[in-house]
């Protein structure tokens, strides 16, 4: 069992750690450390990515709500975060949300290209976003 953490030095070594099992493909034991992580105060960037790390694991181990969970409270703290939004919609996608998936990815998409054939059709993209399934006679 393990000791609990106060320390910020813990926070990061935990962040390290889930990070570590994150990257060996080894999901059910990165999130407890990635849960520790950020209940013992991790800060800044690393929380981000301890919480982008969380919820794509989440994801990855098919606990598709805990994943929303986890991103939405994220965007609480970071809410301009456009991989936290990405991720979340590959999120909704699992959850069958798929209009929503596609109108977060389409709007991501419409707020940082660079793409004139793209830019061209901005507004009526915007439009159509969140109308997927709607049509007009």
């Amino acid at each position: 069992m393990m000791n609990e953490i106060t320390q910020p030095a813990d926070a990061e070594a935990s962040y390290q750690l889930a990070r570590q099992y994150d990257s060996e493909g080894k999901e059910s034991e990165a999130a407890p450390f990635y849960e520790l992580a950020l209940e013992s105060g991790l800060k800044g960037e690393n929380r981000r990515g301890a919480y982008l790390g969380l919820g794509s694991t989440y994801r990855a181990l098919g606990e598709y709500v805990r994943s929303k969970e986890i991103f939405d409270r994220a965007l609480k703290e970071f809410p301009d975060d456009r991989s936290l939004k990405v991720f979340r919609a590959l999120t909704l996608y699992n959850l069958g949300q798929r209009d929503k998936c596609v109108e977060e990815l389409l709007l991501q998409l419409l707020d940082t290209t660079a793409n004139d054939q793209i830019k061209r059709y901005d507004r009526a993209l915007r439009f159509y976003a969140d109308k997927l399934d709607q049509t007009w006679k």
